[in-house]
């Protein structure tokens, strides 16, 4: 009995050993593996942070570029160059408020289209659209987008604009254009291009954005706070007005100002159907210019001080866009505090 508790004894420590040994072994393999894992979260940041730089670093490349090639144009003509009407290249006078005013009078003009037609898209197809119809409609609303810009000009141009002429401009001319206070709006030549057709146009371009974005903020409001307004007696407009819209505003509010960016910085259709007419427009039919339309038709051919007023006209364009989304942006935070108080 001794001997063998002597023995049993003297086994202990060499048993303790080796579990101390797979420990110690255990915890190096576990320390290997989080050191691993640290070293790769480490590379996965650094690499998603220079994703992000790029495009920052992108962004104020061009802004600098655009600055140093248009700074000849501002150190020539100042702060007068914003509301300057002249654009005479021969002389080398030049200003930036007939390309401006063509810009954001298109421009807005498509908004005032787009937006009550891409909110009634959105509504139909997520609340009373048949559920066979809404795949293929909501499909063919996201084709519309995949169209290029030149093909939407070319059926501006060679389409859109005979139509319009004889069924819209001429009628409405005869029938307004000698009315007082609104006659003006619809004076100037019935040819179907100007002002009011870029804008049409681009109605038809933006839309598509607007709609989709519009569409897919209304289907992730949650189904229960639907069918509770339902259950409470509302009306379909009584749960978009008072349950889906303050929901998703945020997500709306983005559509629309996505479809404005697409509007203002829109070259080749405005092209194609605003008359590239370098004075103010007078009405709604008169033809325009706008920055996009006279950097595409001028750039080609520019030299000198005219190179880089093209270059300014390109830094204001980004100026009016970064001030739309700042106004956006502006607005969401204005209303959640608004919601917070």
């Amino acid at each position: 009995m001794n001997t063998t508790t002597t023995r049993a004894d003297s086994s202990m420590p060499t048993i303790r050993s080796v579990s101390q040994a797979d420990e110690q072994r255990s915890h190096d393999r576990m320390s290997a593996i989080a050191g691993r894992q640290r070293l790769q979260d480490a590379i996965f940041h650094r690499l998603t942070q220079s994703f992000s730089l790029l495009v920052l670093i992108a962004l104020v490349g061009i802004i600098v570029s655009l600055f140093i090639n248009a700074w000849p144009t501002f150190k020539t003509f100042g702060v007068k160059f914003l509301w300057y009407v002249e654009w005479d290249i021969i002389n080398e006078e030049f200003g930036a408020l007939i390309a401006i005013v063509g810009t954001l009078t298109s421009a807005g003009i498509a908004m005032l289209i787009a937006v009550p037609l891409a909110f009634g898209i959105a509504l139909f197809l997520t609340e009373t659209c048949p559920v066979w119809l809404r795949r293929p409609l909501g499909t063919a609303i996201e084709l519309l987008a995949a169209v290029p810009s030149i093909i939407y000009g070319m059926f501006g141009l060679f389409v859109f604009a005979p139509i319009f002429a004889d069924w819209f401009q001429m009628p409405v001319q005869q029938l307004l254009g000698s009315m007082p206070l609104v006659g003006w709006l619809f004076g100037g030549a019935t040819n179907g291009l100007g002002i009011l057709a870029a804008g049409i146009i681009l109605a038809f371009m933006v839309l598509p954005f607007i709609a989709a974005v519009m569409r897919d903020v209304f289907e992730i409001t949650p189904p229960i706070l639907r069918e509770s307004a339902y259950g409470l007696g509302c009306t379909t407009w009584e749960v978009v007005s008072k349950v889906v819209l303050p929901y998703t505003q945020k997500g709306v509010i983005g559509g629309i100002m996505l479809g404005l960016g697409r509007a203002l910085g829109e070259t080749m259709a405005v092209t194609f159907v605003i008359g590239n007419a370098n004075r103010l427009p007078t009405s709604l039919f008169s033809p325009g210019t706008s920055i996009a339309s006279v950097l595409a038709n001028e750039f080609g051919e520019a030299e000198g001080l005219h190179f880089n007023t093209l270059f300014a006209l390109g830094f204001l364009l980004f100026c009016i866009t970064f001030i739309v989304l700042a106004l956006a942006k502006w607005m969401i935070v204005r209303t959640e505090k608004a919601k917070g108080a």
